[in-house]
């Protein structure tokens, strides 16, 4: 073998290594890094979209929930959204038309997707419990194409080199040998006696081994100076990607940017609309406030006629299969069908069916009952009765005949206190204001926690008839005793009244002239006093 072609095959082995080297390990690293992107790119949106997804899911808002399957596929490179609940409804769904009929099977590595599209979920949790789960597909066409594209060129510059190293090899040893034909013409010259001439060297004696030293250290230096332009040319090529990652990282942030700027835009819009709310805060406070006392009752009302369509359905197929058990007469096939009944019955649960119709049928008339009597205050509060009976009436008997009634609903740990003194007989509607009384006994009876003590006290000061209601409970927040009187404020949980009692009360004390005046500290109870004038017009002031 001449050392021509030992010189190119020697090279081109070394820069064949590199080569395949720095290749491999570069497109490895641009196809992680992708995939990986890619792969956190299609959690976070899917676990975003779920969380954007949650309430509408929960309130069954379906519009809601095609805008937001239609906005979310503005998204570059997504094909497909959908929202799905639990029993496997599709409850809205964007798809690109291209990719309608690709069925959907989760991806956990963008490496093993064969349909070219990346599909995952997200869970819709509320309180630790799957309500449905949204699902999304990403196309890696394009960054497939890239990562191709970039090995295409990898090949191409690599043969590219691997030409240009072959031709350099073999001018290389061109010059080896030439210079090895020059040192042994100088060397027959010099034996001739022409000192002038360098010596060429040939075989293993001192000037060969310098000559072959030569060599070895320019073949050594253009050998370095090679490698220096391998790692320049890596450099360079790392230092181009990550220009490009940190260009898509600044379009990145320029998206989240005008995502912002579009939020804020949203809440300046949010604020402009509240404010005009304002100006209709009475007629808000009260349809927010029946929609709430309502939806509440209505709610588990529902719930239950759900479970009790359920059981119907459980006994439905209980009854048809005794309806079987009777038609049959052979007795394997009779046990076999009373083996099939008796699992069902340990399926559907039969004993808690039975027990828990009772206690749907018992809160769901609770729940309507709820509904009527807040419809009857809201009816008590809004419509003033169109004749009222007005009569000379001792406000001490109403309070008497208030507080007949109110006993039976004290339990035995809250007691009541009178202080009742003489008092001037008024013109006054005595349904009406042993209604306003009863209302103040009962809110300072709610006020108390355990045991407790309700005081009533009246008196005759000067032009005007006192009603003082105290209790020990526990107290009114200062920062709500502006609003105690509003329709429908109260802060105790639902069920416990839909916070009317004080507004009504406080509407008939200005029916007849008068007020109701409230002093109240945080955990040391509350004094109602309602004053009342004892002479003054007849006159019906609505409230």
């Amino acid at each position: 073998m001449s050392l021509r072609l030992k010189t190119i095959i020697g090279i081109a082995a070394i820069e064949a290594l590199l080569l395949v080297l720095l290749v491999t390990t570069t497109l490895d690293y641009l196809r992680s890094t992708n995939y990986e992107t890619l792969t956190k790119r299609a959690s976070s949106t899917a676990t975003l979209f779920a969380t954007t997804t949650k309430n509408a899911v929960l309130s069954y808002d379906l519009a809601s929930l095609d805008a937001f399957v239609k906005d979310v596929l503005v998204n570059p490179d997504l094909v497909y959204a959908r929202v799905i609940g639990t029993d496997g409804n599709l409850f809205a769904e964007a798809v690109e038309k291209d990719y309608i009929s690709f069925p959907f099977f989760p991806d956990k590595r963008v490496e093993d997707v064969a349909d070219g599209v990346f599909d995952t979920f997200a869970n819709i949790l509320e309180g630790g419990v799957i309500y449905g789960r949204v699902e999304i597909g990403l196309d890696i066409n394009s960054i497939s194409a890239k990562i191709k594209e970039a090995e295409n060129r990898s090949i191409i510059i690599a043969i590219v080199e691997m030409g240009l190293v072959a031709l350099f090899s073999f001018l290389l040893g061109g010059f080896l040998t030439g210079q090895l034909k020059v040192l042994s013409a100088a060397a027959k010259s010099i034996s001739a006696g022409n000192l002038d001439i360098k010596l060429p060297i040939k075989g293993q004696d001192e000037i060969a081994d310098v000559a072959n030293a030569f060599n070895i250290m320019a073949f050594n230096l253009k050998d370095a100076s090679a490698r220096r332009d391998q790692f320049e040319a890596k450099l360079t090529e790392l230092n181009r990607s990550l220009e490009d990652r940190v260009e898509t990282r600044t379009k990145q942030i320029e998206i989240k940017n005008t995502e912002l700027e579009k939020a804020n835009s949203d809440i300046k819009k949010a604020q402009t609309k509240l404010l005009k709310a304002e100006k209709m805060a009475s007629l808000g406070v009260l349809v927010a406030g029946v929609a709430h006392e309502i939806n509440n009752p209505i709610g588990f009302v529902m719930s239950n006629l759900h479970s009790l369509i359920e059981y119907g359905q459980n006994y439905r197929s209980l009854i048809a299969e005794y309806a079987l058990l009777l038609k049959f007469t052979d007795s394997e096939a009779k046990k076999e069908q009373q083996d099939k009944i008796n699992h069902l019955c340990m399926q559907y649960d039969l004993e808690f069916m039975n027990e828990d119709i009772d206690i749907l049928l018992h809160e769901s008339i609770e729940g309507t009952e709820r509904i009527r009597d807040i419809v009857q205050g809201l009816k008590n509060y809004i419509f003033t009765p169109t004749h009222i009976d007005y009569a000379m009436n001792d406000l001490n008997e109403c309070i008497q005949s208030a507080l007949a009634i109110v006993r039976e609903h004290l339990p035995e740990q809250v007691k009541i206190k009178t202080d009742l003194a003489i008092l001037q007989p008024i013109l006054c509607c005595k349904t009406k204001i042993k209604e306003s009384f009863l209302n103040l006994i009962m809110n300072a009876k709610q006020a108390i926690v355990g045991e407790g003590m309700i005081s009533i006290k009246s008196r005759q000061k000067g032009e005007w008839l006192e009603i003082e209601v105290s209790d020990n409970g526990m107290g009114i927040p200062i920062d709500h005793l502006d609003k105690i009187f509003d329709p429908f404020f109260t802060t105790r949980p639902v069920g416990n009244g839909i916070g009317l009692g004080l507004t009504i009360a406080d509407g008939i004390m200005r029916e007849h002239g008068g007020d109701i005046r409230v002093k109240s500290e945080l955990n040391q109870g509350s004094l109602f006093t309602m004053r009342i004038p004892i002479k003054r017009d007849l006159k019906v002031v609505d409230y």
